[in-house]
């Protein structure tokens, strides 16, 4: 009588930690380090109650340019990833702050200015139309803030073979980000660089009637790739790899990728998923 006593509550126990630790895994938190542009786009939301229907794991986030996300992950900030910048991205992989890189969706960069167009940059290329603008001195608003869009805005510079204006009284730096970029172009009735997603948000919240609109788009150059990271626990130990991968694998799944594809704004698409062309 006694053991089968005894019997009873060793397994009772057992079931009780089994349990418990089903409960600790379902609640994990997994901390992500990611751009403003799926911030203000409204993704996050929507990519974190579907990830957790799915996982079980809570995902968390801060959003700031990819350049602070990066730094993010090197001080073990962060668990995983989801940045814009592909050349950073790679030099991070090389210098062994994370596991692996898998592009999951993209959009494109825009050229948005006042409808007025005072430097004429409408149709043209983006090197012909930064070049315009540096023409006419219009004032042209900056991210500023080592983000992947003001990465991808020293580039386009770069290619367009100028040197960065950043001496010139035109060129304001914002230091900030999408949003407040866009608010401070709008005002100064300048030009500013922005992804399209970002923009259709900025365009929803004007009610239709936005200080800016897209004067120059679908220019090859302008291409924007999305990748998400895990962390590297070679160098950070403490982080969640098992969850990270999680995370990463189902992004790049049919699952994570259809969230991706769904996700529009007013009807419009804000992210085209690409894992699978990889």
């Amino acid at each position: 009588m006694c053991l089968k006593f005894f019997g009873r509550l060793l397994l009772a126990l057992a079931v009780t930690l089994m349990a418990a630790g089903q409960a600790l895994a379902a609640g994990e938190v997994l901390m992500m380090a990611t751009t403003t542009s799926t911030d203000d786009t409204g993704l996050l939301p929507v990519l974190g109650e579907a990830f957790k229907k799915d996982s079980g794991i809570e995902l968390k986030w801060v959003a700031v340019g990819t350049g602070k996300a990066l730094e993010h992950g090197k001080n073990c900030d962060v668990d995983v990833l989801l940045v814009h910048a592909p050349g950073a991205e790679k030099k991070f992989l090389e210098e062994g702050s994370g596991t692996k890189r898998t592009e999951v969706m993209y959009n494109d960069f825009v050229l948005v200015g006042p409808a007025a167009d005072p430097a004429k940059i409408k149709g043209k290329t983006a090197g012909e139309a930064l070049a315009a603008i540096a023409a006419a001195k219009a004032p042209f608003v900056s991210r500023g803030d080592d983000s992947g869009t003001h990465k991808m805005e020293q580039s386009l510079w770069k290619g367009a073979s100028m040197a960065l204006p950043d001496k010139e009284t035109w060129y304001v730096s914002a230091g900030q980000g999408m949003m407040a970029t866009l608010n401070m172009a709008g005002e100064r009735k300048g030009y500013t660089l922005v992804d399209r997603g970002t923009y259709i948000a900025y365009e929803d919240l004007a009610k239709g009637a936005p200080a800016l609109v897209v004067l120059v788009e679908g220019d090859k150059p302008l291409l924007n790739q999305y990748s998400v990271i895990p962390v590297n626990p070679a160098k950070c130990p403490k982080v969640k790899i098992k969850e990270a991968e999680a995370f990463s694998d189902w992004l790049a799944s049919a699952k994570g990728q259809k969230v991706v594809g769904d996700f529009s704004l007013k009807g419009k698409k804000l992210f085209t998923p690409n894992a699978a062309k990889q």
